[in-house]
């Protein structure tokens, strides 16, 4: 996907941003407030009783976060990332990629520079589709448009400067649409799983 594809994404998720930082600040005028930037590789792929032959497959990531810290050691930080998903089935020579807008609520538990983070997720589907090396297929149309699921990890963060951090992001919710063949409904079981390495820059806001 190249950089134009994703960027009016990439608008909606920083006017989202900001204004979450401007109701906080407006309505918590003693907390402490930072705000960055974060990107870094996924290792993706399918959890679930359909999902058994898939194997993992690599992407990205990449987004905005805000820090807002009520005490030296516990912050609230929602993000807003674009993300890649999916899975790989080597003996079809298939790659399943599954594109979202996601939005963690984490809660941040500060050790110094150390934290430790957790909290709910929710991603909005932007695209998916099935490729190899011989055709490329949309299949966005089998992919529920919202995918509920959870975050925890741990990472290094300064308040004002570099960082880095890796995390699990599992899913709650099946992320396949149920399909109903000869009148008989059906739900595969497959769900999101993923861990993600990552670079964080943060920029103390007051």
């Amino acid at each position: 996907m190249l950089l134009h594809d994703f960027l009016p994404d990439m608008k909606r998720a920083l006017f989202i941003l900001i204004l979450l930082m401007s109701l906080t600040i407006t309505t918590r005028a003693q907390t402490v407030v930072t705000g960055g930037l974060k990107a870094g590789g996924t290792l993706s792929s399918f959890l679930g009783k359909q999902a058994t032959n898939y194997k993992s497959h690599f992407g990205f990531h990449a987004g905005l976060f805000a820090n807002i810290g009520f005490t030296d050691r516990l912050a609230f930080q929602p993000e807003v990332l674009y993300s890649q998903k999916g899975g790989e089935v080597p003996a079809l020579d298939l790659t399943t990629k599954v594109n979202y807008l996601e939005v963690p609520l984490l809660l941040h538990a500060r050790a110094g520079e150390v934290f430790f983070e957790g909290g709910p997720q929710i991603g909005l589907l932007l695209g998916a589709k099935d490729q190899s090396d011989t055709y490329s297929r949309n299949v966005k149309g089998l992919y529920k448009v919202v995918d509920v699921g959870y975050v925890f990890g741990l990472g290094y963060q300064v308040k004002s400067g570099p960082g880095l951090g890796v995390r699990y992001s599992g899913g709650i919710s099946k992320a396949e649409k149920p399909l109903t063949i000869l009148g008989v409904r059906k739900q595969n079981d497959i769900r999101n799983s993923a861990v993600q390495l990552y670079l964080t820059y943060s920029f103390k806001a007051r």
